[in-house]
Formats: C-alpha cells, structure tokens, sequence
C-alpha cells in the first residue's frame, strides 16, 4: 500500500517539513525587500504619503529615539523578520501557494497593519488620520508583497512536481 504524497514530498496530512518552511522565510524575506524597494523609491521621490516608513515609525515608537543606522538597522530586521514570518505561516496553512494564495496574504497583512499597527502610531485606522491615501498606498505595497512570494513560492512548487514544466 502506498501513502499520498503533498507537493513536498511529505505525506498528505502531515505538518509541512522544515526546509520546505525554512524556503518560504527565505521566499517572505526576499518577498519583504521587493516592498521595500517600492516603499523606499516612493519615499524618495515623495510619491508616498507616510510621514516615514512604516517599520521605522513602529521601531522609533516602541523603543523611542535611537540613532539613525541603529533605527534603518532595527527597522529593516524587524519587517524582514515580519515578512518571512508571515511567509511561513503561508506556506504552513497551504498545501500549495500559488499568487492568489499571496495575494490574499498580502491582503491579510495589510488589513492587520491598517486595524492594529497604524492605530498603535496614532495614524489612525488604515492612516486615515493622516491621509486616506496612506491606505491605497500600504495596500499596494502589500500587494507586491503577495505577488512576488506568491511567484516564488508557485514557482518553487511547480519545480517540486515531477512532470510539470518538463
């Protein structure tokens, strides 16, 4: 008799193997810097309509003035750490991601930040209290969020069946 296999090789119902999780951190953390190069360019070019970036305000508020790089530094940790975070708690409730399932994610991750993060700011729900724009904004970037981890774990799975794309 043989056993069902998922897409990780792993039998169906068991818990998703570790490499396979490990891979979406890796996935989420690549997935977080290709946010932030949007969300930089746009502070740059001051499209944005944040006062700063959000995981720069959220550090400089919890812990209070630190110097700059210790700032960027505990800003780029702490949403590298959230995004690759949250790419494993996708990757762990989906037998297969696809970049509908990252969509939804990016989706879930913004309405998280919008009803919890923002408000811890003193923005306002979704930064409403500074502009309505900061939602559209947030939201897009979490878009490109889903999309690219939703690639790459789409991607790494296709790989991962034996016939496909052969």
């Amino acid at each position: 008799m043989t056993t069902a296999r998922d897409t990780t090789g792993a039998p169906s119902g068991t818990r998703p193997d570790a490499k396979r999780l490990a891979t979406a951190a890796g996935w989420g953390a690549v997935a977080t810097v290709a946010m932030s190069v949007v969300m930089l360019a746009a502070t740059a070019t001051g499209l944005s309509p944040m006062p700063k970036p959000i995981p720069a305000a959220l550090v400089s508020h919890t812990v209070g003035a630190l110097p700059q790089p210790g700032l960027v530094a505990l800003a780029a940790v702490a949403h590298l750490g959230y995004g690759a975070t949250a790419a494993v708690l996708l990757a762990a409730l989906a037998r297969r991601v696809t970049v509908w399932h990252g969509l939804a994610g990016g989706v879930v991750l913004w309405a998280l930040m919008g009803l919890a993060w923002l408000p811890y700011l003193g923005w306002g729900l979704f930064g409403t209290a500074i502009t309505p724009r900061v939602a559209v904004a947030t939201l897009v970037l979490h878009l490109v969020y889903g999309v690219v981890l939703g690639l790459l774990l789409d991607r790494r799975n296709k790989r991962e069946r034996p016939g496909v794309g052969r």
